[in-house]
């Protein structure tokens, strides 16, 4: 995609480390949303950037990393061009099969990923990704598609009307049994979906529904979702709500994937 096309909106990154290379600020964005193209060039003794991404609401989280900290320097982060103050989203969850995307994930998720991979958020950062799923209701795609994982997987291992978490604090070996067992003869494991659904399943798993699909949070919530991702990623067992057991937590410096989901 070139720079021109309309499709891809843009940010300007200055104060970048003469360490960074493109690869380590597609790490550092990507978890944002897609992006289409990166030039990096030097600029007055020091590296800026333009980075273009597939979607409005990519850029605008990514403008939330301003003052952020890669490579040892303190990176300044701004939008190109005027698209508008409102962030379009879609409101309905894919059909099934189709993952979402990175950016229509919760601002205050995609903090705790941040975290998680060992990225520095100051308490004022973090914040500003809160204001944000305040401010647009928080990413209703993705929501949608949560609470239908939610729903979807309970009303097939335990019943019509039932969820995963309204049942999984009197039931959870038995409901981690019986969804093992449908997603074996199924095949319903793709997309990520497996991750969410075993989160869910997890003891903490009304916590984590909690944290994804509400805007009422803490900068402290964010920091204890971002510890439980590290703790998923080691496969430690957990024994407490901020280290929640999960499968599969992907959160080193890496590019997200839509259908690897990072975070949950």
């Amino acid at each position: 995609m070139s720079s021109t096309d309309v499709n891809a909106f843009t940010i300007h990154v200055s104060g970048i480390s003469p360490q960074t290379t493109k690869e380590h600020l597609h790490d550092f964005f990507a978890f944002c949303g897609t992006i289409a193209k990166i030039d990096l060039e030097l600029s007055e003794k020091e590296q800026v950037a333009t980075i273009h991404f597939e979607k409005h609401s990519a850029a605008k989280t990514a403008v939330m990393l301003n003052g952020g900290t890669l490579d040892g320097a303190h990176l300044t982060v701004k939008e190109l061009g005027t698209h508008g103050e409102e962030i379009h989203e879609d409101t309905d969850a894919p059909p099934e099969g189709v993952p979402f995307h990175q950016s229509d994930k919760p601002r205050a998720a995609i903090a705790a990923e941040y975290l998680a991979a060992g990225y520095k958020l100051t308490d004022d950062m973090t914040q500003s990704f809160i204001d944000m799923d305040n401010k647009h209701g928080i990413s209703k795609r993705f929501t949608s598609w949560f609470d239908s994982i939610n729903k979807g997987v309970g009303a097939k291992v335990l019943g019509n009307d039932q969820t995963v978490t309204s049942k999984v604090q009197s039931t959870l070996v038995d409901v981690t049994a019986s969804v093992r067992g449908y997603d074996e003869q199924k095949g319903i494991s793709k997309a990520g979906k497996d991750y969410y659904e075993k989160a869910l399943q997890s003891k903490w798993g009304s916590t984590i529904f909690s944290f994804y699909t509400t805007t009422a949070k803490q900068v402290t919530d964010v920091h204890a979702e971002a510890m439980r991702i590290k703790e998923a990623k080691k496969g430690t067992t957990a024994t407490s709500p901020t280290s929640a057991p999960a499968t599969n937590a992907p959160g080193e410096p890496a590019a997200p994937s839509a259908a690897a989901p990072l975070a949950l």
